[in-house]
């Protein structure tokens, strides 16, 4: 496993602590929580910014045309 180090401000690592005491974590398990969680909604954003404008190419603005189309797909 590779290692970062991180400098944060006071108030942010006294958060931090808190947080990682309540939830009986160490700090870098945290912090490794939120880097994971941060990069998943990252990754999520870029692959949304590809598949909307295919999407509205197809007519498909709204989740209601979603759950149409995929009735249409189960129908036939």
């Amino acid at each position: 496993m590779s290692t970062i180090t991180l400098r944060v401000p006071p108030e942010l690592d006294k958060r931090i602590a808190k947080l990682s005491k309540r939830r009986k974590l160490s700090k870098s398990d945290l912090a490794r929580e939120a880097i994971e969680r941060f990069l998943r909604v990252e990754e999520f954003e870029e692959m949304r910014a590809i598949a909307v404008p295919i999407a509205q190419a197809q007519g498909i603005f709204t989740d209601e045309d979603v759950f149409r189309r995929l009735g249409e797909n189960f129908e036939q």
